[in-house]
This record gives C-alpha cells, structure tokens and sequence, in this order.
C-alpha cells in the first residue's frame, strides 16, 4: 500500500541528486578540460603555465586575505585620543618662548589629524581594496558588489573615504583659513586634491590606456599633507579659524551628506527587500556604517577643535547625545546583512535600522546647526 508513496519519494530524490551532480559536472568541466590539456603538453609550456596557476593562486590567497582580515578595526577608536585632556582649541596659542615665531606652540587640529589617521587606516594599515586588480577583475567577469562575497570592506572603506573627502574640503575651503578671501593653505589644497582621485585605479588601465599611478598612492600623499598641515599649526605656521559659523557649516555638509546615504539605504530597503538573498544590501549596509565611522571620530576631532564654540553655546549636552548615537548605530555589527521587508516577521532588515541610526545622528546634528545659528 505505501509502495507507490515510496516509490515517488525515490524518484524525487533521484532527480535532485541527478540534478545535483549535473551542476557539479557543469562547473567542475573547465577545470577537468584544462587538465588533460595541461597533462598532454611539453614540460616547457607546463613550467610556464605551472608558474602562471601560482602566481594567480598567491594573488587570490592575498585578496581573500585582505578583504576578510580588518586590520585595527575599533568602533570605539575616537577614546584613544583622550582629546578632552587638551583643553585648547585649533590654532590657539598655548605657549610662547622667547618671542620668536618658532617658540610660539598652538594646539593643532583633531579633524585633520583624525582624517590622516583614517585614510592611513585605510591604505597602511589596510590593503585598499577597490583597486586591487582581483577586485577589479570580479568573479568570472562579475562585478564583486552585485555578489555576496568579498565586496564589504571595500564598501566600508569607501564609506570612510566619502567622510574624509568631505572633511578634507572642508578644512581647505573654510576652516584652515581666515574668512573666504585669505589663501588657500597649499599642504590642505593638495591632500583634498589627492583624496578626489578615483577610488578604482591600479596600475594599469585602458582609459586612457597605459601605466598609472594607483589609487593608494595619491591617498597616501594626503595623510603627508594633512600631518604636515597639523605640524605647522601646532607651530603656529599655519591657520585653523575655529568660529561658530565655520562649524556650523561642517556640521550642516555633514547632516547633508548623511541624509542622502539614508535616502540611498529607504530606496534599496523599499524595492529590492529579498531578505537574504539581496546581493547589494551588504554594500549598502557597510557603507553607511563606513561613514558613521568615521564621522564619530571626526566629530569627537570637531569637538577639541571648537572647544571654545561649545562651551560659549552650552552644547555639550546635545553633544554628548549625539556622541551616544554614534556608538549605538556602531554596535550593530551582522554577520550576514538581510534586507527584509519592513512588516516582515521572519527576516530582519538591517538596512532600515540602520537608516533609523543615521537619521538619529542627523537630527542631533540639526539641533546642534540651530543652537549654533542663535
């Protein structure tokens, strides 16, 4: 009597381990073709060959090697700095000597030296992903953000970088200089320059074809010119104009910048929810984190730099909320990111959570630019 029943959960099974083995044998045929015809060639063209397979087998082991491994990755890097121990504002003069110029000692500025310290993350201490060639390659000609694997610290990064490249504008277009008509600082103007470069060059391109000089290295020279920049204001040589409007329009740039990451994270959230199996939630995802990132500590930078600001206008308290919610929205570190629908029950959406942290951190921004304004 159960035979039939039986019988049709045999046949079931039988398919799908039939099926099972015809995907194998489909993706294992290239790899078995490209055997037989290694094994019938000349020792010559197998040492060639032989040397070529290790070359790209080492090249893969370090691109899996540098996108897994997250060198010095600390939510919690801005308490290292203990800048509430400085007690002095950017360029402001703490201590003369003899009445020379180069006796004369000013604090530096935490935004800058935050920033150097981040792309120096980025590309020191970090293999700079987007423009390794394996990254650029993708999987099988695939772009390595439309798949799961391999693509979130370059999003991450790429995140820290949007941050720092607005900072760095920032520092040369207003804050490391006195009012709109005075000189534009030359160690600022140069790093905003090289951290516009393109995130994606290696070393070698086709347009326009021929050698390039890749993306790490022009990074690199911006953390040299911003260093510099901070060494000659602690020397008094060089300008930070710490006022209230100054830092209210770095905050402002900053909200602005936020908000459209969030309007990126509501319109992927809102039309492309397939739960765990949305290939560009993760990019999303860890770019969004990458700015919060830095951004929390280049607002704890922003906070020793107008020190004098902040206690004129009473804003340490919203400070401090706004310093809460950074640390709230880095803590939620998934292993796997979903992009569920919001009314789901089954599958988180980490996209939207994530959106609901940057808007907290944006509102509390807004709060500080209006007390700021007054």
């Amino acid at each position: 009597m159960l035979d039939p029943i039986v019988n049709f959960f045999t046949r079931i099974f039988q398919w799908i381990g039939r099926g099972i083995g015809l995907l194998i044998g489909v993706i294992l045929w290239p790899f078995l073709w490209a055997g037989r015809w290694y094994t019938q060639r000349g020792w010559i063209l197998k040492a060639v060959f032989g040397l070529a397979l290790l070359v790209l087998i080492g090249l893969y082991a370090n691109f899996f090697y540098a996108t897994q491994w997250w060198n010095n990755f600390n939510p919690n890097y801005p308490d290292t700095y203990t800048f509430e121990k400085r007690n002095v504002s950017a360029g402001e003069q703490v201590a003369a000597g003899t009445g020379t110029d180069t006796a004369k000692t000013c604090g530096n500025s935490g935004i800058a030296q935050i920033a150097a310290d981040l792309t120096d993350f980025n590309v020191n201490q970090n293999a700079w992903i987007s423009s390794m060639i394996l990254y650029k390659l993708g999987l099988f000609g695939i772009n390595w953000d439309d798949t799961p694997w391999m693509d979130n610290k370059a999003s991450f990064q790429r995140g820290i970088n949007q941050a720092v490249r607005r900072t760095a504008t920032e520092l040369a277009d207003n804050l490391g200089r006195v009012r709109t008509t005075s000189q534009i600082d030359a160690d600022l103007q140069d790093a905003r320059g090289n951290l516009q470069f393109d995130e994606y060059t290696w070393y070698f391109g086709v347009s326009p074809f021929g050698p390039k000089t890749p993306t790490p290295s022009y990074y690199r020279d911006a953390v040299r010119k911003l260093r510099s920049f901070n060494a000659r204001l602690a020397t008094c040589q060089a300008t930070f104009d710490a006022r209230a409007d100054n830092l209210k329009q770095y905050i402002d740039r900053i909200a602005s910048d936020i908000g459209s990451t969030s309007a990126i994270l509501k319109e992927r959230a809102e039309n492309h929810n397939n739960g765990w199996f949305d290939t560009r939630a993760d990019d999303r995802y860890w770019f969004a984190y990458g700015q919060l990132y830095a951004y929390y500590g280049l607002m704890k930078g922003a906070q020793a730099d107008f020190e004098d600001v902040i206690k004129e206008k009473h804003l340490q308290s919203l400070w401090d909320t706004m310093d809460a919610q950074f640390v709230s929205a880095l803590r939620i570190q998934p292993f796997i990111i979903a992009n569920g629908r919001e009314d789901g029950w089954l599958l988180p959406t980490h996209l939207t959570t994530m959106g609901f942290y940057i808007l907290r951190v944006r509102s509390n921004m807004v709060e500080i630019s209006n007390v700021l304004t007054q």
